[in-house]
Formats: C-alpha cells, sequence, structure tokens
C-alpha cells in the first residue's frame, strides 16, 4: 500500500506520541503511515483494551481453576488487542478526518495530513479486522457471539463526542468488553463477576479517558466536541473520585464474585487495594491544565490496571 504524500520525518510524528516510540525509530518508512493510523506508536491504547481481557481469565482461573487453554487465550487477547485496536482506531480517524485537521494535537495523524488516504484506510480497517476475526474463531461459540456483538459500540464510539457529553461512558462500553469475552472463552457462559468487572472497568476507563480528554478541552470546545472534560470543568478531581471509588468497589465486588474465600480472594483483594492506591495517586498528581502531566497520567494506568491483572492471575494460579 502506498501513501499519497510523504510528509518529511520531522513534521509526520504524531504529537502525542513517546519521541522514542519504535514505529518512528525502526519500521520501514512505508509503513509508519499505517502503523500511525492504528497507533502502534503509542501502545497504551493497546494495554488499555487488553488488561480487561486478562481480568477475565484471572476471575475465570478463581472461579473454576487454571486450564492449559488460558495460555492461548492470554496470548490471543493480546494479538487481538493489538489488531482491534489498530481497526478501531483506523475507524475512528476515518470518522474524525474533518475534526482532526483543527485539532493541535492531531492535525498530523496519517489521514489529515495527507500521508494515507481514506479508501486505503478503509483496506486497511478491513484488513486488521479479518486477522482479529482469525483470532475470535478459536476461542469457542459464547466468546464468538460477544465478540461480534462488540462491533455495534466500536462503530458507535467515534459519533458519541458529537450526541453526548459522555463520549468516555461509550469508548468504556467497548474497551472493557474484553472482560466478558476472555471469561466466556474459558467458562462458555457469564456469570456476575465478569458483569461486575465491565462496570468497574467502565467507571475506570471514564476515570483516565477524562485525564486524557483534557489535553483537547480548549480545542474540543472551538470545534463544539463534548466530553467529560468539558462537562466536568473544574469539578473534575470530584467527578474522578466517584467513578474511581465505583471503580475500586465493583471490581471488589468481582473478586469476591469469583472466589468467595480463600487465599485467592485474598490476593484478588490486595490487587484491587494496589488499584485504589494507584488512582489515588493519580488524583494527587492531577494537574488539569497541564497537558503533558495529564497525558504521563493516562499512561500510567496502564500499571494500575497490570497490578489488577497480576494479583488476579496469582490468585487463579492458588
Amino acid at each position: 500500500m502506498q501513501t499519497d504524500r510523504q510528509t518529511p520525518e520531522g513534521t509526520s510524528t504524531v504529537a502525542d506520541a513517546p519521541p522514542d516510540n519504535w514505529v518512528d525509530r525502526h519500521a520501514p518508512p512505508d509503513w509508519r503511515p499505517w502503523l500511525r493510523l492504528s497507533r502502534a506508536d503509542r501502545p497504551i491504547g493497546t494495554w488499555l483494551l487488553l488488561l480487561p481481557c486478562w481480568w477475565g481469565i484471572g476471575l475465570a482461573m478463581m472461579a473454576d481453576g487454571p486450564e492449559w487453554r488460558d495460555l492461548w487465550i492470554a496470548v490471543a487477547c493480546g494479538a487481538g488487542a493489538v489488531l482491534m485496536r489498530g481497526a478501531g482506531c483506523t475507524w475512528n480517524d476515518i470518522t474524525d478526518r474533518d475534526i482532526d485537521d483543527k485539532v493541535a494535537r492531531t492535525r498530523l495523524r496519517p489521514i489529515p495530513s495527507g500521508q494515507v488516504t481514506v479508501r486505503g484506510a478503509l483496506a486497511w480497517l478491513v484488513a486488521q479486522s479479518l486477522a482479529g476475526l482469525a483470532l475470535l474463531l478459536t476461542l469457542g461459540g459464547a466468546a464468538i457471539a460477544l465478540g461480534v456483538g462488540s462491533l455495534a459500540l466500536v462503530a458507535i464510539y467515534p459519533f458519541a463526542k458529537r450526541f453526548t457529553w459522555w463520549p468516555q461512558v461509550f469508548l468504556g462500553l467497548a474497551f472493557n468488553w474484553g472482560v466478558l469475552l476472555a471469561w466466556a472463552a474459558h467458562m462458555g457462559n457469564l456469570a456476575p463477576a465478569p458483569v461486575l468487572a465491565y462496570l468497574a472497568g467502565i467507571a475506570w476507563t471514564v476515570f483516565y479517558d477524562t485525564i486524557y480528554a483534557h489535553q483537547d478541552a480548549d480545542d474540543d470546545a472551538l470545534i463544539g466536541v463534548k466530553s467529560t472534560a468539558r462537562l466536568f470543568g473544574t469539578d473534575t478531581p470530584r467527578w474522578l473520585a466517584g467513578f474511581g471509588a465505583a471503580s475500586v468497589l465493583l471490581l471488589a465486588l468481582a473478586v469476591m464474585a469469583a472466589a468467595p474465600q480463600g487465599l485467592g480472594l485474598t490476593l484478588g483483594l490486595l490487587g484491587v487495594v494496589g488499584f485504589a492506591a494507584h488512582l489515588a495517586w493519580q488524583l494527587w498528581r492531577l494537574k488539569m491544565t497541564d497537558s503533558a502531566t495529564c497525558l504521563r497520567l493516562f499512561r500510567s494506568n496502564r500499571d494500575a490496571g497490570l497490578l489488577v491483572a497480576l494479583f488476579l492471575a496469582l490468585a487463579g494460579l492458588v
């Protein structure tokens, strides 16, 4: 696939990509626009899509015991997160192409900067989606049904900021679906534990994506795009404290639903305590008018989610 315009290397790098990201340093030049379109230069989104999947596996192991198949589920979820996050971001950039060129942080993305055509982006979207489907087909009937069902959420999300002040909720609905899918891949059904964890993940997403959205609040106000960052305004810390508390409580209930007693319960709850401490640290460090701080705190949620995933895995193995 060819791009329709090559920009100089210094200007083609997207504004919020880490300066040492592997795409800009090591990927072949012809592939960089496509990898940037999939946000491969910004892996935090892949982590935030993957971690709820690993929560689902950990909760299923706590409830039913570990199986060798769980290793494949974890690997498939990892590869699937890369592919489907890439597909989702490609779809997002296609739908936002007339908005991204008006926002400082996004105007150098591949489509608004002219590095990739809309037609080429659609082909890239289809290629990633088909690869993701191939992985999904290995995870069993219940997981396949859930995976197909998630497509509606992915399709709707990019439009949410045009009709609601709560687009972060729509992001949470899509990004945390993996906890249901991974549980179903192990168990073949659904139960209260993954549903509670799903709700916890939605509250967590509102928490971290509101922090992220504060980077664009001024530009969003100029072009009329809605977000919880604009809705909450100076009351953001109070709102985030509420969503953080809701996420912690729901996650604790999910752990107790999966393992009502024993060492597994203790380990799972320790992970929730670590998660709570991390969210509290983020609130303490938050400076809503400092874009660099907002981006750094947003990215730190990988570590918050990993704490939970690690302790749930340990709880499932004991």
